[in-house]
């Protein structure tokens, strides 16, 4: 018993690489990332996808809808989803982070630290690995399309492929990218990485 889970991140929105959004709400898909949302829902229609999940973030929603309505099903939102919160640290510009000694350690031992006020990366990978587990009992032999963040996506693969949290900068996981798990009994696979449709 497999089941095949698209990891799809969200498409582009005006604060993207300017502003650590997180959980920020009112952040909406631009123009580009409403065309990258409608060229993901073209390339999926042939996956057999039987589940579009979502992150409770408008950008992830946004983006998980046109796949959903191309397949005929509904979004289900999951907030096991979710971005990682950031805590204080939300809505801030990277240039006002740089610098910062707790923003420094987040991105060299991501494993150990945590945002102020906010979510650790061993958090983060908990409550993706129960959902997903739960998600594999409930669709066995099928594909499952979740939508989410760059962040949230990297923290599963590594873990699939055996990396510590500080290896996120090693994979890359673009706007609208798709990337491929198989989990089964035997355990993880990653079968496909930022797959990208279009510019």
């Amino acid at each position: 018993m497999t089941t095949t889970f698209l990891l799809i991140r969200h498409a582009a929105h005006g604060l993207l690489g300017r502003v650590l959004a997180g959980r920020t709400g009112g952040v909406h898909l631009s123009e580009e990332g409403r065309a990258q949302a409608d060229r993901l829902a073209g390339r999926l229609g042939g996956e057999g996808i039987r589940l579009v999940q979502s992150s409770p973030m408008e950008r992830a929603h946004e983006t998980a809808a046109p796949i959903a309505a191309a397949l005929g099903l509904e979004v289900e939102v999951a907030p096991a989803l979710d971005e990682i919160d950031f805590g204080a640290w939300t809505g801030l510009g990277f240039d006002e982070l740089d610098g910062d000694a707790g923003w420094t350690r987040w991105n060299t031992a991501r494993g150990f630290a945590r945002p102020p006020e906010g979510e650790s990366a061993v958090e983060v990978l908990a409550r993706l690995l129960a959902h997903v587990e739960a998600l594999r009992e409930r669709h066995p032999d099928e594909t499952v399309a979740l939508v989410s963040h760059c962040d949230v996506i990297r923290a599963l693969l590594l873990h699939a492929l055996g990396l510590p949290a500080e290896a996120y900068g090693r994979i890359e996981i673009a706007p609208a990218s798709i990337s491929r798990l198989v989990l089964g009994d035997w355990g993880a696979r990653v079968e496909g990485l930022n797959e990208r449709v279009g510019p």
